[in-house]
């Protein structure tokens, strides 16, 4: 098979360049044929992946398979907020129906001598792979997580065990208007060229004063090897 390494190409660092999300409740009708979602599904699956352990797979949500999850969202709501106000939980049967399309990128955990952590990373790579595709394609995308992603009802509904984890869901459609750009990260605040003895610049200005950090966020024992 004909590769792309070590080919130069314009177009695709400028279409990196540019790339951006676009919110879920922008997206609307037509997604994506089932051609080009296999071939989503494909770009998703073709990323760097340490000892070829493939830690990753796909849910696909569409046409009826949307409103279904809708009512296991509205039932695991309601049991994790059981004292909601009235039509709360009924929103959640819409979450999935924002687009066409739902793709859940989940973390599945292998038995391997290589890290965890590596199997995470290799994950999210099928994650960005899938949105690159999605926008090669013609379509809009949106990384989500969400309170969904982490409900126990949710996973369960799912079909999910310990060794699973919600890398995210992707909503996929046609963009009803372009979206403005954010600000993107200051290179001059993240990139070291590396000597001995230099102070390294890790871009703690965008730490979130307001807020702690993640319970877990230094717990990395777990992920290395051995």
């Amino acid at each position: 098979m004909d590769t792309v390494a070590g080919k130069p190409s314009d177009e695709m660092v400028e279409y990196l360049l540019k790339r951006r999300s676009v919110m879920a409740d922008d997206l609307t009708e037509p997604g994506p044929s089932a051609q080009q979602l296999k071939t989503m599904l494909t770009a998703a699956s073709r990323v760097p992946d340490h000892g070829k352990l493939c830690p990753f797979y796909f849910l696909v949500f569409e046409g009826d398979a949307r409103a279904q999850a809708g009512d296991m969202f509205v039932e695991a709501y309601q049991r994790a907020n059981p004292d909601c106000r009235d039509g709360k939980a009924e929103c959640e049967r819409e979450r999935f129906m924002r687009a066409p399309l739902v793709v859940a990128i989940m973390m599945r955990a292998r038995m391997s001598k290589n890290p965890l952590w590596e199997q995470m990373l290799t994950c999210g790579a099928a994650a960005q792979n899938f949105l690159l595709a999605a926008n090669a394609l013609g379509f809009a995308a949106q990384w989500l997580t969400e309170w969904c992603a982490y409900d126990e009802n949710v996973r369960a509904g799912l079909g999910l065990d310990e060794k699973d984890v919600v890398a995210g869901f992707i909503y996929v459609g046609t963009v009803q208007s372009a979206p403005e750009d954010r600000d993107r990260p200051d290179l001059d605040l993240i990139v070291n060229h590396w000597r001995p003895g230099l102070e390294l610049k890790k871009g703690d200005i965008y730490n979130r004063e307001k807020f702690g950090y993640p319970e877990d966020g230094f717990d990395l024992s777990k992920l290395k090897r051995g």
